[in-house]
């Protein structure tokens, strides 16, 4: 290891954060390394500037197999990036980074872990440049870019971190074995255990979380002695650029070799991630985004061990409420931030058509749909607030669905267009709010698929007893990220819950204050289950890590 990033040094940086993070996963309690607060990074002018100065430009990463350079980033809010980026020739890029691998095999988990959480800590240094990057790529407003692609991305990492640790050093580095042999010499063994890596991991970034949704399987590959390649979406690859070029810088330093972490970009059409997955080279592959990619990855790549997130269709179940105004206006939140294009925003509100009881007396369904549309348009009546909690349309398919809304059912609250005082070449959109009818075959097409964006409709169903056979049968069917639930019930709580822990989802009941059913907390809150149609793993748990390596024992007599 080189005298720039020493083991001493790395020890003395980050020992104390790995053991934090290690008891905040065991505790389940708040606590985060990295501070949300906008004010926690001054460095805005510089952030700024880092961001503009790589427009326009190359974006050099001085990787093995380059054979040209690639990029058609166009930001939501209506600049042309013309950012260029190395595209890999497999053949010579993959081979390279396997040869990196020996060496930090033998690192050990602790080293790996710490020199991870220093790369972790330099992204967390650049938050104000990546949170322009995360901006111009996936349209969020600038301080949701900078918090969720910034610190809790970063939360991310280290949470992951933190369980690959725990799992590697689970099984002893050495052990002395005797067998006692009566009146013979007993019989003595000397046995070393270690974490072996699997070989390369594949991340293919997203278009709307690239740092949020990439860096649990980066650095739970990195962490557990894996090279990582991330292939970053044609359409958002500049936040995850800047996160390869700090792994490699720091690598370096502490004297292993950059390639452990490379870049794929591929040419426009393309498709380089299908290539990519079927390498015998790629033994690990972590992936977000659409349902059909994700089970082609989990029917084809049969080599690699693939963890997708995918689609999934996420559900609120109204029966009743003690807090009628707290719970509009935690749905109309929900509903409104990052123009509903989060894998856990709630899509379909499940209200009985007879109505529910609240503190504010019985309200119909029509009474509760309209409630919540004006919820909505109170919070999105000032276009600055709207502004800064919608961000931009990511791309045209979404408002291609926006569009189409009117005529999937009744209009309970019509899209309106934001102008941007800043872009305006932004596509800003309000949610558009639809209501069906539960009972007509014709409206389950609408609402058992999902609609992704800011598109949520307001199904009427019989009953309470209808609405969680309907959640039943969604969850089973389609998948869910996120449940919520609303009821001053004991009795149906319970339904709720026996609901969820039969079908696998993450539940939020009776949420009514600062704590929203899509957003979900490092170190505390598990992101999807693993266990229904959505998702096939959870970040993060020790299923998201332990099979990203084996263990290889090696026995000598003693």
């Amino acid at each position: 290891m080189s005298a720039d990033l020493s083991t001493v040094l790395l020890v003395d940086r980050h020992r104390g954060t790995l053991d934090q993070a290690l008891e905040a996963v065991r505790t389940r309690a708040f606590w985060s390394p990295h501070p949300e607060h906008p004010k926690a990074y001054p460095d805005v002018e510089a952030g700024r500037a880092a961001f503009e100065a790589r427009l326009g430009g190359r974006f050099p990463l001085d990787q093995p197999g380059t054979d040209e350079w690639t990029g058609d980033e166009h930001s939501p809010y209506g600049i042309d990036l013309g950012i260029q980026y190395p595209h890999p020739d497999p053949d010579v890029l993959l081979p390279a980074m396997r040869a990196a691998v020996p060496a930090w095999r033998e690192a050990g988990p602790e080293i790996r872990a710490l020199v991870c959480l220093e790369i972790i800590a330099r992204i967390n240094a650049r938050t104000q440049e990546f949170a322009h990057a995360v901006m111009h790529t996936t349209g969020q407003a600038f301080t949701m870019a900078l918090q969720a692609g910034g610190p809790h991305a970063q939360d991310r990492g280290v949470e992951a971190v933190a369980y690959a640790y725990v799992e590697q050093v689970r099984t002893p580095e050495t052990a002395e074995w005797t067998k006692p042999q009566g009146k013979r010499d007993p019989i003595g063994l000397r046995k070393t255990f270690t974490a072996v890596p699997r070989g390369i991991g594949l991340v293919i970034g997203c278009n709307t979380f690239p740092t949020w949704n990439g860096y649990p399987g980066l650095f739970a590959s990195l962490a557990t002695g894996n090279a990582v390649l991330v292939k970053p979406h044609p359409r958002a690859v500049l936040p995850l650029a800047l996160t390869v070029e700090t792994a490699r810088e720091v690598l370096a330093e502490a004297g292993y070799p950059r390639d452990l972490v490379c870049l794929a970009v591929d040419r426009p059409g393309e498709g380089l991630a299908k290539t990519l997955a079927l390498r015998p080279e790629i033994r690990l592959i972590d992936y977000t985004g659409s349902t059909s990619f994700g089970d082609w990855l989990e029917a084809n790549a049969r080599q690699a061990q693939v963890y997708t997130e995918k689609a999934g269709v996420n559900t609120v179940v109204i029966d009743s409420t003690d807090d009628y105004r707290g719970m509009l206006a935690n749905l109309a939140f929900s509903l409104s931030l990052y123009s509903g294009q989060m894998c856990t925003t709630p899509q379909n509100l499940l209200i009985p058509r007879d109505g529910i009881s609240t503190d504010q007396g019985p309200r119909s369904y029509d009474e509760v749909v309209a409630d919540l549309a004006a919820a909505v348009d109170k919070l999105l009546g000032d276009d600055a607030r709207a502004n800064a909690l919608l961000g931009a349309l990511v791309n045209a398919d979404v408002k291609s669905r926006l569009d189409a809304a009117p005529g999937i059912g009744g209009v309970a609250l019509a899209s309106r267009a934001v102008t941007h005082p800043d872009f305006p070449d932004a596509v800003v959109r309000t949610p558009a709010l639809v209501t069906l009818d539960g009972a007509k075959p014709d409206a389950e097409s609408a609402y058992l698929t999902e609609c992704f964006g800011p598109v949520s409709f307001a199904v009427a169903v019989d009953s309470t007893a209808d609405a969680l056979e309907l959640l039943r049968r969604t969850i089973r069917d389609k998948g869910a990220m996120t449940v919520a639930g609303y009821t001053t019930s004991p009795q149906v709580e319970r339904e709720l819950e026996e609901v969820c822990f039969e079908e696998c989802a993450q539940l939020s009941l009776n949420l009514t204050g600062g704590v929203y059913v899509n957003q979900t907390a490092a170190f505390s809150d598990f992101h999807g289950s693993g266990g229904n149609p959505a998702a096939n793993s959870a970040l993060c748990d020790g299923a998201f890590v332990a099979d990203r390596f084996r263990v290889v024992e090696v026995r000598r007599p003693a």
